[in-house]
């Protein structure tokens, strides 16, 4: 069974790209987003090199564990690389982002790294030598102003996986964040 990669915000942008580097490399790859259309037009981009899709919102514990599991079951029971890739971002003034958006952002960003890292663990274990990569954002090193909400979702993201990775060095899973800025 080749190596296998779960990313989550899989249907554009850098989630997108990934899986397809990682397919046309002959790795597992599965895809999740929210985005149904978008994972339909992503594996009409790479025929029969994306194994496993599956529509997911990473703040639904309950369908990510079953989601997960499945992904795993499908790779051999394990699971190599998690890619947290899902994220929003909105840009404005603190105070004309609407109040369930700044949620929405510290729920989807934080929570939901923290949703797929603790339930992707098992298959993780089960894999040795795995990987857990996490979306920061340059946004995690400063704060740009009309970023407030973003900044700290990102800057959560830095911390958690700073601590993580020496905490699960010992079952041999290396923790890691990309901190890009904008990206085309």
């Amino acid at each position: 069974m080749p190596k296998s990669i779960f990313i989550t915000g899989a249907s554009s942008g850098i989630g997108r790209a990934t899986a397809i580097l990682f397919a046309e490399k002959g790795w597992f790859v599965g895809i999740t987003d929210i985005n149904a259309a978008g994972l339909d037009e992503l594996k009409k981009s790479v025929p029969g090199k994306i194994g496993f899709a599956e529509y997911l919102d990473v703040r639904d514990a309950e369908k990510l564990a079953a989601v997960l599991s499945a992904f795993a079951e499908s790779a051999g029971g394990k699971i190599d690389v998690l890619f947290n890739c899902a994220g929003i971002l909105r840009i404005n003034a603190f105070e004309d982002i609407p109040l369930s958006d700044h949620q929405a952002i510290l729920d989807i960003n934080a929570k939901g790294v923290l949703n797929c890292t603790y339930l992707a663990f098992p298959h993780l274990k089960a894999a040795g030598n795995a990987h857990v990569v996490s979306m920061a954002s340059v946004a995690s090193l400063f704060a740009p102003p009309s970023e407030v909400t973003y900044a700290a979702s990102k800057f959560w993201v830095r911390g958690f996986t700073e601590a993580l990775n020496m905490e699960w060095e010992r079952y041999g899973i290396h923790v890691c964040d990309i901190m890009p800025n904008f990206v085309k």
